[in-house]
């Protein structure tokens, strides 16, 4: 994490904001919602938002590339549901796959219409797909904050519903991608006693 409080300004904050917008605007009309204190989110929505808020909490300097990348990571994810392919690992891997290529692409669409240059939406392209992770300081950023989601928002509901042994092995792998700085990120979230207990086993 930077010791910097002070994010640097996009090169022009007009055409960041109208990205962001845009970018909101396709996850706005995910089917799927979320309720959230009362409120009723469009599921996508929500977690661009998450999502671009822990990589602006992980790194306060994040560029402006990260955090495009960021708020189109999961861009339109619905679109390609997982049940469109074989539930097996075979099909997991491919879905998995497929939704990369599908989310670089819808982000480089957005980003053109936006008035970005081939070259920024290349670089936010590369780490929507993951290409230089993990030796491209900002793919770690950006991994760090996918897993931090994951832990704040999705483990609980995960837990209910998943095996021990299964959700332990995801639990491992999700660790051993993180940096320490957002593994102690981690440790400070309210988990519950069966969370807690999970966790516990993956780490030991």
């Amino acid at each position: 994490m930077s010791g910097s409080t002070v994010a640097p300004q996009p090169t022009d904050p007009d055409r960041f904001d109208r990205a962001l917008r845009q970018l909101d605007e396709a996850n706005t009309q995910d089917p799927n919602s979320e309720l959230v204190e009362g409120k009723s989110w469009p599921r996508e929505l929500l977690y661009a938002q998450r999502l671009y808020q822990w990589v602006r909490q992980l790194d306060p300097n994040a560029s402006e590339t990260l955090l495009l990348a960021a708020r189109s990571q999961h861009i339109c994810r619905w679109l390609i549901p997982r049940a469109s392919y074989d539930m097996t690992k075979v099909g997991y891997l491919k879905w998995r796959n497929e939704l990369k290529k599908f989310h670089a692409q819808k982000a480089g669409e957005i980003l053109a219409e936006a008035g970005y240059s081939p070259e920024i939406i290349s670089a936010v392209q590369a780490l929507n797909l993951k290409k230089n992770f993990p030796h491209d300081p900002e793919s770690r950023v950006l991994e760090d904050a996918l897993c931090l989601v994951f832990l704040q928002y999705q483990f609980a509901d995960l837990a209910r519903k998943t095996a021990d042994e299964a959700m332990i092995n995801a639990l491992k792998k999700s660790w051993n991608k993180m940096t320490a700085a957002a593994r102690e990120e981690a440790l400070k979230l309210p988990f519950d006693q069966n969370e807690m207990r999970l966790l516990k086993l993956a780490l030991a």
